[in-house]
């Protein structure tokens, strides 16, 4: 197990298999992009609004985008934000979890946070 503390992880309904898979390598390319380039910022802690929120928001043309239309149907765009935001987390702690470096968990204020640990073999 990647993650240094045990933690449940949850699987995310309503998306196909493929779909999960190519979020999956998203986020992974995203991980891999944050440890590189901006470990040493804020001691390298990130969450998954560092890694696809704010300036990286618009996720029209990636892999993101199921998640936002999953949720939109019958919700409000803030429910649907909210419920994205929610599987993305999920998502996101599964490729941590499954990746061969190690990681910590913590908090980012309401949400989880992780910071590479860099103790592999």
């Amino acid at each position: 197990m990647a993650l240094n503390q045990p933690s449940e992880v949850r699987d995310v309904y309503g998306i196909t298999n493929e779909q999960k898979l190519l979020i999956k390598a998203y986020l992974q390319g995203a991980v891999y992009s944050w440890v590189k380039n901006r470990k040493d910022e804020s001691e390298g802690w990130f969450a998954a609004r560092d890694l696809v929120g704010g300036e990286n928001f618009e996720w029209q043309g990636t892999p993101l985008i199921v998640l936002y239309e999953k949720h939109n149907k019958g919700k409000t765009y803030d429910e649907a934000i909210v419920g994205a935001a929610k599987d993305l987390g999920w998502l996101l702690k599964a490729v941590l979890n499954d990746d061969k470096r190690h990681f910590e968990v913590g908090k980012s204020g309401l949400t989880a946070a992780y910071r590479w640990v860099g103790n592999e073999p």
